[in-house]
Order: structure tokens, then sequence, then C-alpha cells
């Protein structure tokens, strides 16, 4: 603890918070909760912190810290930043340890990005306690956040989870090595305590009707997430062997690797997890390509130098140009780019490099390289955007105006934070309409 302490002292407690206010997507109040630990008032920093996030022990391990807060950090011009994630993280753990509640929510206490909410409104729902039914589907981030939010205004909310499990990607989407699952579990049952009801094994299309949840609840909220992999359109891209990193993770339903040569495609966290993972799985050489420099990769560079001090290795600034192999994969052929800097835009550009291409044997091709809706969310009645995401409003509300839209499923940022950021927004829509 005299650790925690030390490292809660070295902030600055800038009065600008830039690392709340440009770092954080959530908007944490970053130096007031590290001034409650500098102070010894751990579970006043916990309540500072649950004012705007219901998963701190679990955003203070896995947040790309140093693209976020900590990257914002005045103390990291000169030096080393904060460690904001590690601090969050031991609160989180304390409230868990030392049985800290969730207190309910009052509005008028959260500086919230919207301006134009009524403030005499939110006093007067401090007043008269909202008891909406609301409906939601999918228990990850963005929808076990939702439920939190609204719980503590008093609404009656129910998650309706399609595995027999809460978390979503956090359980099986992050590995084992990066997150515990008794972290998760610990942290999950923290938000239940708010009187949530829970319905496992229920999947839209499947057993569970929307038309019909639209009579029994006021509202809404779609939260089951974006999580089929992406393809690039390459020759041999249906060849036996290559296969999605988003479900690889989630199923867990991986080939036998040993003795095996496996491509990685991305430069995201998922790219690092999948690669790291089926490192651990005994594969002889796993490679990760990625079409821009080690510095413009997505994902943390504390995951990037993980993955290559575990033995994987890395081929920036290349392209795959087409998968080659008779019915399984046997070979990739990859080439080489430039970097070019293009008018009116600040990331640079990959321009491959004539006659740079050259062929790499490969046994596996793993794509990592985003991910995009379920198909059957074409017929559940909804209007998409021209990416494939669910259509919504700056409130997240869908072209129905009961149902609502967070994560990724509406095109949302694919982090945790950004995630649980887009689930307590559209909580406070609904319970302040």
């Amino acid at each position: 603890m005299n650790n925690i302490k030390e490292k809660a002292n070295y902030c600055l407690n800038c009065k600008t918070k830039p690392c709340s206010a440009n770092g954080c997507p959530l908007n944490n109040d970053i130096p007031n909760f590290i001034n409650a630990i500098k102070q010894e008032q751990y579970e006043k920093a916990y309540e500072i912190l649950t004012k705007t996030t219901v998963l701190p022990s679990i955003c203070g391990r896995i947040c790309p810290h140093y693209k976020q807060c900590m990257g914002s950090c005045v103390r990291g011009i000169k030096g080393e930043p904060v460690q904001v994630g590690e601090l969050e993280a031991c609160v989180g753990d304390m409230a868990i340890k030392n049985h800290y509640m969730i207190k309910d929510l009052n509005y008028k206490n959260i500086d919230y990005e919207d301006e134009k909410i009524n403030k005499a409104k939110c006093i007067k729902k401090e007043v008269i306690k909202s008891t909406k039914k609301i409906a939601i589907i999918g228990g990850g981030p963005a929808g076990l956040t939702a439920a939190a939010f609204l719980a503590r205004k008093g609404n009656k909310v129910t998650i309706y989870e399609r595995y027999d499990y809460l978390g979503g990607l956090l359980i099986h989407g992050i590995p084992e090595f990066r997150l515990s699952r008794e972290i998760v579990k610990k942290s999950l049952d923290k938000i239940l305590e708010l009187g949530i009801y829970i319905k496992f094994n229920q999947e839209l299309g499947k057993n569970l009707d929307l038309k019909v949840l639209e009579k029994n609840y006021d509202n809404i909220i779609l939260a089951f997430g974006a999580n089929i992999s992406s393809k690039i359109n390459i020759d041999g891209e249906d060849l036996e062997g290559v296969l999605g990193a988003n479900e690889l993770l989630e199923y867990n339903n991986h080939p036998k690797y040993d003795g095996k040569i496996v491509v990685i495609n991305g430069g995201g966290n998922v790219a690092m997890d999948t690669a790291r993972t089926i490192k651990r799985l005994g594969a002889k050489k796993v490679i990760v390509t990625y079409r821009r420099a080690r510095e413009q990769m997505p994902a943390e560079q504390k995951e990037i130098e993980d993955a290559i001090n575990e033995g994987i290795e890395f081929l920036f600034q290349h392209n795959i140009k087409r998968i080659i192999g008779e019915k399984h994969v046997q070979e990739i052929e990859v080439s080489k780019n430039n970097l070019i800097k293009k008018q009116g835009e600040n990331r640079l550009f990959p321009v491959e490099i004539e006659n740079s291409n050259y062929i790499l044997e490969a046994d596996y091709v793993i794509m990592a390289i985003g991910s995009h809706p379920a198909d059957f969310i074409k017929n559940i009645g909804l209007e998409l955007n021209e990416k494939g995401y669910i259509k919504v409003d700056k409130n997240g509300k869908t072209s129905n105006s009961k149902i609502y839209a967070v994560g990724d499923l509406a095109g949302n940022i694919s982090t945790v934070a950004w995630a649980a950021k887009s689930g307590r927004d559209v909580a406070k829509t609904i319970d302040l309409t």
C-alpha cells in the first residue's frame, strides 16, 4: 500500500486535468481519485471513480493507458507519466476486497459532455425516480455499464445474454494471461449488487424476439457486439487454414499448432492477444504482419513488447498479397511498403514498393484486421449505416424510437472503455428522457 501512495503522490493534481479531459474516454476524474488515495480515503476514491465507470479493476488493467490517460499526463512530457491504470486497478481491487458498494447516482455531481441536458430536469429526476423497464441484449462491457447506470437511478433492468455467463469479450476476447477471470467475475458481482436481473442462454433471432421485448419493456438496448472477423478479399482467403482472430478468441476452437508456422495479419490488441495465445499453444513460429510501422500500431506498446519478448516475430510495413495452397494454406506472398504523407492527413499512408514481393512459408493465416456485425442484424427491422453497423443518432437511438444500440454494434471504437462510455451515455439519455 505504501507503494501505491508513493505512486499517487507522484501526481501533480493538475487543475486542467488533461488525463481526464483529453485522455480518458470515460472522463474519469483522475486527479481527484488519486488525491483521495494520497489521503488514504480509498472508499472515497472508489466513489469518485464510479461516478463515471463501474469497471475500474478491469479498465485499470487492460486499457491502452499510454494512448489515453497516461499519454496526456503532464508528468510524461519530461519523464514517466503517473501510473493511472495501476492506481485505478488498485482502487477497484480494494472495493472488491472491502465490499465497497456502488452508490446511487446523482447526475448533479457529474459533468457529462452533453451540455444540452437541462440541469433543472436532472434535479427533478433526483426527487422523482424513474421506474422504467429496460431490456439489454448482451452482457459485455457496454451492456453491463448501461445496466449499472440505469439500475442506480431506480430503473428495472434485465440483461439477456446468449451464453451462460456475463462479461462478453472480457471473458472470451481477452486471454486469461492478460485479464484474470476471477477479477472479471468479482467486478461483475459488484454491478449485479445493484439489483439487475439476468436471463442466460437467450439469443436474438433464435429464442429471443425483439417484437416481444418491445411489448414488455419501455426501452431496449442492443449491446451484443460486432465480433465477426473482417476479410481483406485477396486470392486464397477461402483456403482451409485461414481463420478469424475474433472467432478463435471467442470460441477457443483452435487447431493443433505444434510444429506449424502461423501468420497473424493485423496490428491491434486482438492481433497481439491471438499471436500470444497461439504461441502458448505450441506453434513453431508466429509472425505478425502489419502494413505500417511499429509506432503506428493501434496495439498498446506494452502488448507489442510482451509479444516480442515471447518470441513472436514482426514484419512491419508488409502487406499480404495472396495466400497460396492447393486446399490448405501452404505459403503467402507479401510485399513491402513505404510510408508517405498524404495532404490533409496526419497518419502516414502505406504504399507498396514495386518488385518487393516475396514468398513466406505458412500453415495458418489469422485475420485480425477488424470486425463487423453478424448478418442476422439485417433482418431485425432496424436501419443500418453504409458500413453495415446499426445506424444510431448522437444519443444512440436507432430507427426504432424504443431501441438503442451501443458499443461496436453501433460502429463505436472497439475498446472496453469506449464501449463502456457508449453504454453509460445511452443509460443517461434513457433515464433523462
